[in-house]
């Protein structure tokens, strides 16, 4: 009888101790699945307002005026940030010419800048594919550079790891293959900015920095140590080992529109600023404007 007593009084603390056990498991793979950018693939809803904007059939395109630090010097040029939707075929990772249920959505940034320096020109441009509705890092970033000693070229694929490929014409970085753990990339804020600036992260982490920074500047292309901080209008990477930060400041309101940006860095043993400040924006259809008649365009852009 007394045994019979001691099983009915444990058996709700058994029941109960089951329940937590239960809980704690559901608690866990509930942490698990809960995505992380960059980490884990999860879907993003995107509102009407963003659906109407960027799928109208049409690019989003900003002129700036550039004062760029190069050789311990202020050079004046143009850039533009070219940003359009597209789909990307999902293992080539270039755009699809087709519709199907595997490509994959895209928000793509060109940036391009040209300056000279002394008697020759600079041609910089960096290609950035974000997903839209996907939430993880880009799938893929290019970036080249022209001047009269020659070119440079690089791509990350995201892939398991980042596939990088690099190509220079400097000795030590000739052609180079290799592969980097998946940590915030730099050029991939920019779309995050207008995708989701409530995503952008902060706080300390490691960050590959920009493709063209790291081509320009001759560093071994790797995540470095940054200090990320963020206000409604502007977004702050701040890498210590390499003495340079950058500040993107953007709209706060939709479509968040990138008013401009300013890099500081050690330029010919000078601290010196690179700025860039808005001229225009406007939203056309570019790549159906090649004609003559359609030169105007690139006037009212001042480029």
């Amino acid at each position: 009888m007394r045994s019979k007593k001691l099983l009915n009084f444990n058996l709700p603390f058994k029941t109960f101790a089951i329940s937590l056990l239960i809980a704690a498991h559901l608690f866990t793979a509930c942490q698990e699945r809960k995505p992380v950018f960059g980490k884990q693939a999860a879907r993003r809803t995107l509102s009407d307002e963003f659906n109407k904007y960027w799928y109208a059939d049409e690019a989003e395109i900003t002129s700036y005026n550039l004062e760029q630090a190069r050789y311990g010097e202020m050079r004046h040029g143009k850039a533009a940030l070219i940003f359009v939707t597209e789909h990307l075929l999902k293992d080539e990772e270039v755009k699809a010419d087709e519709s199907h249920d595997d490509n994959i959505a895209v928000l793509k940034l060109n940036t391009v800048k040209k300056f000279t320096t002394g008697i020759y020109p600079y041609s910089i441009m960096t290609s950035t594919f974000f997903p839209v509705v996907e939430n993880r890092h880009a799938l893929k970033v290019s970036n080249s550079i022209q001047e009269w000693c020659g070119l440079m070229y690089a791509q990350i694929n995201s892939r398991e790891k980042f596939d990088v490929t690099s190509h220079s014409y400097f000795q030590g970085e000739a052609d180079q293959t290799f592969n980097l753990d998946k940590d915030f990339l730099e050029d991939e804020f920019w779309t995050l900015i207008r995708v989701n600036p409530n995503g952008l992260p902060v706080g300390n982490h490691n960050v590959i920095p920009s493709l063209e920074f790291s081509n320009m500047h001759h560093i071994e292309k790797k995540a470095y140590p940054a200090i990320l901080s963020k206000t409604n209008s502007t977004f702050t990477i701040h890498y210590s080992d390499l003495h340079r930060t950058i500040t993107i400041n953007f709209d706060p309101q939709f479509p968040h529109t990138i008013n401009g940006w300013s890099e500081a860095y050690v330029s010919g043993n000078k601290n010196l600023t690179s700025k860039a400040t808005r001229i225009k924006t406007i939203k056309t259809p570019y790549w159906k404007q090649n004609g003559e008649r359609f030169n105007y365009l690139r006037d009212s852009l001042q480029l």
